[in-house]
């Protein structure tokens, strides 16, 4: 089993903490982290936009002038996509552009993602990530604490959602707030989800994770 050092908000040691083989050497396969990231990101669109065709604008009932003999090319509706306040050519309408990736796939993609950021050295593990009051003060002195306070892009991952902890980091453009892992019981069997998606570790140059979120992850993926 690998181990990470774990630390206090102020930076000082406080001891270590056991992951487990799978969760530290998974090895992540591009096939499968492209297909699942392809997959969030279409799953994150509406695809409610929406544009009118010649049958939907109104006006351009009536021819604007004759066939013949009036020296323009022939015309059927001032209401067609090459006039002013006409329709639009090929008009994209509503659709749906979810992707769908199982669950083993979705699950190996997050474990190695997540293996290669540990590999690499990129994960900080804090004893704690809990403030009195929202603050963005005490959020950068935490990341300085940890030497990530000029990260372009920075993943913290919380045990739970905690307003106070969010409001302290949301004026922060470079860090990402994210929630650890959760068992969640669907009919008789139990399926395993995050809140933290492969994109979000892609992403992220640096990971800070609270001690009790991490071993919510090892509960959840490491297993």
């Amino acid at each position: 089993m690998a181990e990470l050092e774990v630390r206090k908000k102020d930076g000082k040691a406080a001891g270590k903490v056991a992951i487990s083989d799978k969760l530290a050497s998974a090895t992540p396969s591009m096939t499968t982290v492209h297909r699942t990231v392809v997959a969030e990101e279409a799953n994150a669109r509406q695809g409610t936009q929406k544009a009118k065709t010649r049958s939907e604008v109104r006006g351009g009932g009536r021819k604007p002038y004759k066939q013949k003999k009036t020296g323009n090319a022939r015309q059927g509706s001032i209401r067609s996509p090459h006039y002013a306040h006409g329709a639009m050519a090929l008009a994209v309408a509503p659709r749906d552009y979810a992707k769908k990736v199982n669950r083993r796939e979705r699950r190996a993609a997050i474990l190695g993602a997540l293996s290669a950021h540990i590999e690499a050295g990129n994960v900080s593990v804090v004893d704690s990530i809990e403030f009195a009051e929202p603050k963005t003060k005490q959020a950068i002195d935490l990341l300085k604490a940890f030497g990530m306070e000029n990260q372009p892009r920075l993943l913290v991952i919380l045990p739970q959602f905690d307003e106070v902890a969010y409001k302290s980091f949301r004026n922060l453009g470079n860090v990402t707030v994210r929630t650890a892992p959760a068992k969640t019981v669907e009919g008789e069997g139990q399926t395993k989800s995050a809140a933290f998606s492969t994109r979000d570790l892609l992403i992220a140059r640096k990971i800070l994770v609270a001690k009790e979120a991490l071993a919510r992850i090892e509960e959840v993926w490491g297993k």
